[in-house]
């Protein structure tokens, strides 16, 4: 199935969670927030919260300065 990644289209088996989508991208996961279709998801619901067709996914990562 499609979802979209950051604006990019994405092929991912079904019932792909997000945890699932991370490793299969080699993200790291250090300071980040994930976004499915506009909603925030907590970091503890990644591994249960699966993925579906067509789903917009935003990954943010957070950088500190000054």
């Amino acid at each position: 199935m499609t979802v979209k990644v950051n604006g990019e289209i994405k092929i991912i088996d079904e019932n792909c969670t997000i945890t699932q989508l991370i490793e299969l991208l080699n993200v790291k996961v250090q300071m980040m927030a994930v976004a499915v279709n506009m909603e925030i998801v907590k970091k503890e619901d990644w591994h249960t919260q699966t993925l579906h067709q067509d789903d917009r996914v935003e990954m943010l990562h957070f950088v500190g300065g000054g």
